[in-house]
Formats: structure tokens, sequence, C-alpha cells
């Protein structure tokens, strides 16, 4: 009898892992890298991420104590400081408490703070499920899935229409000039 091949190393699970490792290796190497084509980038990123992590099995953690987080505050920290000076005032968005009342009002969110967020969450992921543990792959699926669901998931969203809202207005703002330009030339 042939052994059935493990969930974790299905297609939806291979898929997500690479499309994760290629955001955080993208973020990781921002520095020369200006921060609307980091925006651009993530348009086109994030929407992919987001499909792939929906698409991933649900599974029953095996471990008692979880995975290990090898993400720091640290490197949070590195993170968010490279890309909050190169968003500059593109960086604050506002944000509708999601579990709130709408009365409750606004919060400002910030581009660089969610991208950082997802980094440490899909970071944490492709850390664990490149151990070749497969207990500890297994609850990196569960626990990235689990996250998703809960907090990046929906921070994911939010930054992407920030995300839309900066490169679309940018880009009116860029055909304002332009037409400006063509009727001083007139």
């Amino acid at each position: 009898m042939e052994k059935e091949e493990k969930i974790i190393y299905s297609n939806k699970v291979i898929e997500f892992a690479a499309s994760a490792n290629e955001y955080c290796k993208y973020l990781e190497g921002t520095r020369e890298i200006s921060g609307i084509d980091i925006l651009r980038v993530m348009q086109r990123l994030l929407p992919f991420i987001y499909l792939r992590a929906s698409l991933l099995p649900m599974l029953e953690p095996v471990l008692e104590d979880g995975n290990d987080k090898t993400v720091t505050e640290f490197d949070w920290t590195r993170m968010h400081e490279t890309l909050l000076p190169k968003l500059g005032s593109n960086d604050p968005f506002p944000v509708l408490l999601a579990d709130g009342d709408p009365a409750d009002g606004l919060y400002t969110g910030s581009i660089s703070e969610y991208l950082s967020d997802i980094y440490q969450d899909l970071k944490d992921f492709i850390v664990n499920y490149r151990s070749g543990n497969e207990d500890v792959m297994n609850d990196a699926v569960w626990e990235v899935l689990m996250n998703f669901e809960e907090f990046w998931g929906k921070k994911l969203l939010a930054v992407l229409t920030a995300i839309h809202d900066v490169l679309y207005s940018e880009a009116e703002e860029e055909e304002k000039n332009q037409q400006t330009d063509d009727d001083e030339i007139l």
C-alpha cells in the first residue's frame, strides 16, 4: 500500500510557503528601493498571499507548547524603521475599528506597521516550516492560518486598500501635473 501524501507537503501549502517567502525576501531587500516602488510590488503581491492563505488546509495542532517565535521585537522594529521613512506622508491611513461601532470613528493605521506585522507572522511561518520537523511544520501551517483568520488577513486587506489609495491618488496627481504642463505649453 502506498503511503498517503502528507498535507504539509501539498501544493496548497508549498505555494503559500513560496509566496510568503517571496514577501519576506522582498521586504528584507528594500533598503535601496523607493517607497512608491515598494507599494507597487505590495499591490501585486498581497492579493496573491491572501489567496494562497485562504486555500491553506485546516489542520489540528500537534505540539503542546506551539512553535518558537523567530522574529524578535528588534527584527520587527528594524523592518518598521526601514519602511517608515520610505513611505513618509503616505504611511498613515484611516482605519475603521473592525469590531467597533462606526460611531466610534476612525483611528490612524500605518502601512509600515501593518506590512511589518504581516512580515512577522509570515517569517515565523517560513522559519518553522523550513525546519524539516513534520510536527513543527504542521503547527506552522495551523498557526499561520489561525493568525490569518484572526489578525494578519484583516491587516492585509486594510493595508491593500491604503496602498491602492496612495498609488491611485499619486497617479491622479501626476495626471493633473501633466495636464497643467500641457496647458502651459499651448
